[in-house]
């Protein structure tokens, strides 16, 4: 990682519209072939090393999970020259042993949304992206490791299952999730997680517990009020965590073989070159381009 690479970018979900401890900030509007992205990004500097940071719900939370344009916010970040990503997001636990509170770097991806558009590719491009590990491993350790640092409770594994929104579940969708096996529940993980694959970029989420959902007999159901107070609690542990990350990526960048993430694309691309329309290739040349010469 040379001093003018951006480290990696960051999403903030519900609860984390801004990140303090940048230094030297500016701020970037990126226009893409998918439209504007949700806000524009901030770049700034932690220890010599630059972030870019982008609020996933737009300034002032105008944005429901169902209208982010989750395509613009991904590809603005590849245009940036961001290599990997941290998602910051509000769940609930569909666990007794994931508490309000809790932080989980989730591993499998359950997509239970219908309104999104899922990928980049189409228009005459036939692309089959692999996801079946849909998390960077690597990105996702070191991230764990940055929040047991700051005294963080960390829970590595577990499946996010995404929903529509922008209402909460009803109790029957909550313990029919429990039932399939699901650990969190949010509405924002997917597209987000697989854009980034078909990006080439390394993805990990940094889950906040806020709630126990509606299944728990025992608790209150969630609410607006019950997410913005856990989140107001875990704002700076998640800061903090993300400035330890900048250095645990730093020690380990020298030594780091190149992460399959990197690479997604390789034998992905289906459609003969020859059949790719120019209009096409031009507008997903930031993807594409080492592919189909």
């Amino acid at each position: 990682m040379t001093e003018n690479t951006i480290a990696f970018g960051i999403i903030g979900g519900s609860g984390l519209y801004s990140f303090e401890g940048l230094e030297n900030r500016r701020t970037v509007i990126i226009d893409t072939p998918f439209g504007l992205p949700s806000s524009p990004i901030v770049l700034g500097e932690v220890r010599g090393r630059q972030l870019a940071f982008l609020a996933r719900h737009g300034v002032g939370h105008t944005i429901s999970p169902s209208e982010v344009n989750y395509r613009a916010n991904i590809y603005a970040f590849k245009q940036l020259g961001v290599t990997k990503i941290i998602s910051v997001s509000a769940c609930g636990s569909l666990r007794e042993d994931f508490a309000p509170g809790d932080v989980v770097i989730p591993d499998q991806v359950f997509d239970f949304t219908h309104k999104r558009e899922r990928s980049f590719f189409g228009d005459g491009l036939v692309v089959h992206i692999g996801s079946a590990e849909p998390f960077c491993p690597r990105l996702s350790a070191a991230l764990a490791q940055a929040l047991k640092a700051e005294g963080g409770t960390v829970h590595e594994g577990g499946a996010y299952i995404t929903i529509e929104g922008p209402r909460f579940s009803t109790k029957v969708e909550s313990n029919t999730f429990r039932s399939w096996g699901m650990s969190l529940v949010g509405m924002t993980a997917s597209p987000e997680v697989f854009l980034a694959r078909e990006a080439e970029i390394c993805y990990a989420t940094m889950a906040h517990v806020t709630d126990y959902d509606v299944w728990h007999v025992s608790e209150e159901p969630v609410s607006v009020e019950m997410v913005v107070r856990t989140l107001s609690k875990n704002t700076s542990l998640a800061q903090r965590a993300l400035i330890r990350l900048v250095d645990i990526l730093a020690q380990a960048e020298p030594d780091a073989p190149a992460c399959s993430c990197e690479h997604a694309l390789k034998d992905a691309l289906i459609t003969s070159p020859a059949k790719i329309r120019p209009e096409t290739r031009e507008r997903l040349h930031q993807l594409i381009s080492k592919y189909v010469k």
